[in-house]
């Protein structure tokens, strides 16, 4: 059976994807600091350390926001995407 996504809610998708961003960006801030504690480069500081997580997210919402609604309008004129679904039995 075919479906189709014909709309995105923009701020919804905006707010997960920010989680994720945030989230995702801790191993970086971990290497970062583990680099700088082993003297291979010279320290990033704390601010960057504190901010970057945040820019991150904060980005990730904003793109993401601006995403969703080029996609919905998009959709709106040519379609969206497409993909087939299966009934699938329970795993447990």
């Amino acid at each position: 059976m075919k479906k189709q996504v014909v709309n995105v809610s923009a701020v919804q998708s905006a707010k997960v994807m920010a989680a994720l961003y945030f989230v995702c960006s801790f191993p970086f801030i971990v290497i970062l600091a583990l680099s700088a504690l082993a003297g291979e480069q010279q320290s990033p500081g704390l601010l960057i350390l504190i901010l970057m997580p945040v820019l991150y997210a904060f980005f990730g919402f904003l793109f993401t926001l601006i995403g969703a609604w080029v996609y919905n309008l998009i959709a709106a004129r040519i379609g969206g995407f497409e993909f087939t679904t299966a009934e699938v039995a329970d795993r447990s």
